[in-house]
């Protein structure tokens, strides 16, 4: 699921959710809704590129990765995972994720 949600009056970002409910990323701040979902919409041709996750591991030790456009520009960030394969799993989950959701319909 991809829901789009408004912070704090400060602007807009999108979630896409596991099946089971669990954030599998966050999206950067955007400014206006339009622009949220536009680059929501581009999930599928974000995710299909090459090149567009950068894995990280915090000053925890902890893993994560960042999502990441195809002008390389970050739009959306994973959760903390406590393993490298957790990570891996969750890019995994994510790729297979958006490939089962319209976010036409979504949005």
């Amino acid at each position: 699921m991809i829901e789009l949600t408004k912070e704090n009056g400060s602007g807009y970002r999108f979630r896409v959710t596991s099946e089971s409910g669990h954030i599998l990323l966050n999206s950067i701040l955007f400014s206006d809704a339009i622009m949220a979902k536009n680059v929501a919409k581009e999930l599928p041709i974000i995710i299909a590129a090459q090149n567009v996750f950068e894995r990280k591991t915090n000053h925890e030790g902890k893993f994560l990765f960042n999502l990441k456009n195809t002008n390389a520009e970050i739009i959306g960030q994973s959760q903390l995972y406590s393993s490298e394969a957790g990570m891996e799993n969750g890019i995994k989950n994510l790729k297979t994720r958006i490939d089962t959701i319209d976010t036409l319909k979504e949005l």
